[in-house]
């Protein structure tokens, strides 16, 4: 790491923080969270080859994506901000200021063991955008039936039929904007060959539906940044770990609570429904809970199971039924 510049950048709606390290002196500046600001500043560090960390803050990343997928000559980093708050031990204090350096000082230590980040196809952008938004309306709606099963308390204020009608009214709309949303997903899916392709390989595993294939396909930016099975499992939370501490201690082995909890859902669904059909997946889970093993268990090796058949089907380009006759 002798004379490498190193950038740790804080993130918020309107500004970056920005620390610039090199030979152990540091310099912050605070720019605008704007692609023509952004590439402005960079515009003075064209002959240098920069390490640039940043947290993935979701929407706040666009104009620094934006920006930084023009300047080939930087290695660009996009670290979970658990990943530095676990690795930086006992802080006190929080500043954007601050913040910026512990993202420079965490770069300076793990970098080697990092993936660089690399700029996702339009086609995967647009679909992380649509799915997030498809999920925030998930999300409205579930909460509005959770009101409607309180408007017949209020009947004696003479208020329930008036928020009924008006819950069903947003209801409607937020399932009204979801199929407009998840039509829009389709089109797109079916204008990109590759993903298209995709979609159909994935679908043809037992229990996996049209969400869990867009799932999988803008988690993995099209097979891209997650390659292999054992990784997407880990990441989705469906692999589980010791928990043993010398002679003492010796639990049950568990899975990690740090999970992306939105795919670990829709392949818990997956799950149930390839349970209740006809294959190789239900035949497994009926098996071993005859043998007398935790149902919970056993569903969980169900989803592992899933996640490993959906990549062996985009390895061998095959569908699972034929993919099991040839094997």
């Amino acid at each position: 790491m002798q004379n490498q510049t190193i950038v740790g950048i804080d993130i918020s709606n309107l500004t970056l923080d920005i620390c610039i390290r090199k030979d152990n002196q540091n310099q912050t500046f605070i720019i605008k969270n704007e692609v023509k600001a952004i590439l402005g500043f960079f515009r003075s560090y064209q002959k240098h080859e920069l390490l640039i960390a940043m947290e993935n803050t979701g929407r706040y990343n666009w104009p620094l994506y934006e920006a930084l997928a023009q300047l080939h000559q930087h290695r660009v980093f996009v670290v979970s901000p658990l990943h530095i708050k676990k690795s930086i031990g006992l802080v006190r204090g929080k500043s954007d200021k601050a913040d910026a350096l512990r993202i420079a000082l965490f770069m300076e230590k793990h970098h080697r063991e990092l993936h660089q980040w690399k700029p996702s196809p339009v086609s995967i952008e647009k679909m992380k955008i649509l799915l997030a938004e498809r999920s925030y309306r998930m999300k409205v709606k579930r909460q509005l039936l959770s009101q409607k099963t309180d408007y017949p308390r209020m009947k004696k204020t003479g208020l329930n039929k008036t928020l009924s009608v008006m819950n069903k009214k947003m209801a409607d709309l937020a399932n009204e904007q979801i199929k407009l949303i998840e039509s829009a997903i389709q089109d797109l899916i079916h204008t990109d060959e590759q993903l298209a392709k995709q979609a159909a390989l994935i679908r043809s595993v037992p229990g996996v539906g049209k969400v869990l294939s867009w799932m999988m396909l803008a988690k993995t930016a099209g097979f891209t940044t997650i390659t292999e099975p054992r990784k997407m499992a880990c990441y989705s939370g469906v692999v589980p770990f010791d928990h043993q501490s010398g002679t003492s201690i010796r639990g049950r082995s568990k899975v990690s609570v740090y999970a992306d909890k939105a795919i670990k859902s829709v392949l818990h669904l997956a799950a149930m429904s390839a349970i209740r059909l006809k294959n190789d997946l239900g035949e497994y889970f009926q098996r071993k809970v005859a043998g007398g093993k935790n149902k919970m268990s056993v569903l969980n090796a169900v989803r592992n199971k899933i996640i490993h058949r959906i990549f062996a089907v985009i390895k061998n380009q095959i569908p699972y039924q034929n993919l099991l006759r040839v094997s």
